[in-house]
């Protein structure tokens, strides 16, 4: 479902990493009647006394897995919090409510009880749930969206998404196609230490993309410019040449290889997405153009 005006102007930029006071009121509010109309029962039962069945929701344990599975929270989610909203625990929540729900499908009247017993479709309660998370993030310009397999991402920015979803590593070396798959993974996490482990392995990456071709890093880097630039454009020979030592000597200076105090610390997830997309553009150029990225 969209709304009139992202059919009249387009979508809100998805630039956000924060969850504001509104947004987790109505991720709250989500969680809270898929408590009331039973569909954690599919995981968490509150069981017929006569046995005939699940008509409900167990609040009681569903709490208290989830509280021992998500240790930060102090609070039940789905009631009003005292401080300020925790990001994280926030989307860990999410995950553990997509794991735990289905969709409450009405069987028989109990009329002694006054109540239905129930059974559930998980992957429609699930795929409910999942769109109405997506859209209170979409709505709201953040950067994450609930995947099929109930695992949140963080979304590339525009620029670098196209490229991260279509690349396929199989560049001949095992190793270095297990590091770039490891840093892309990694990038898309909502956790920026996560992240922050994404540019070590595409820095980790690019020292080994540099001897692919022998010991000798100067020759083998040399080489894979000159692939990358092409005979007939020096001066992008000359400019590729410049950014690749750039990127190597951040590499050595920034906390990104290299963890001694006198390194400067990666502080914010636009800094990861900067970093990172310098060189994975970088990578992926000389990868194309020495035909080794296999697509």
């Amino acid at each position: 479902m969209s709304y009139f005006s992202d059919r009249e102007t387009g979508e809100r930029a998805r630039d956000r990493d924060a969850l504001d006071e509104a947004v987790w009121d109505g991720l709250r509010a989500i969680i809270r009647s898929r408590i009331e109309d039973g569909s954690f029962g599919a995981s968490f039962p509150d069981m017929c006394t006569d046995g005939r069945g699940p008509i409900g929701t167990n609040e009681t344990t569903f709490w208290q897995v989830m509280r021992s599975e998500i240790p930060n929270l102090r609070e039940k989610p789905w009631e009003a919090w005292t401080d300020a909203v925790p990001t994280l625990d926030a989307l860990d929540t999410i995950e553990f409510c997509w794991r735990a729900i289905g969709l409450p499908i009405l069987g028989a009247y109990h009329s002694y009880f006054g109540h239905h017993h129930l059974s559930y479709d998980v992957e429609a309660g699930r795929n409910a749930f999942r769109e109405a998370v997506n859209r209170i993030f979409r709505r709201n310009g953040l950067v994450y969206e609930l995947g099929e397999d109930g695992q949140i991402i963080r979304l590339a920015p525009p620029v670098l998404g196209d490229a991260l979803s279509r690349a396929s590593f199989r560049s001949g070396d095992d190793e270095l196609d297990l590091l770039l798959e490891k840093s892309r993974r990694k990038f898309l996490d909502p956790d920026l230490a996560v992240r922050r482990e994404a540019l070590e392995a595409l820095w980790d990456a690019w020292e080994r993309l540099k001897t692919l071709g022998g010991a000798d890093k100067k020759a083998g880097i040399s080489a894979l410019l000159e692939a990358a630039a092409g005979s007939s454009s020096p001066k992008l020979r000359a400019a590729l040449e410049q950014e690749a030592a750039a990127l190597t000597n951040l590499g050595n200076q920034l906390r990104i290889r290299h963890s001694e105090t006198n390194r400067e610390a990666i502080a914010t997830h636009a800094h990861v997405d900067y970093l990172y997309h310098r060189l994975f553009a970088l990578v992926h150029a000389i990868l194309e153009a020495v035909g080794r990225n296999g697509r």
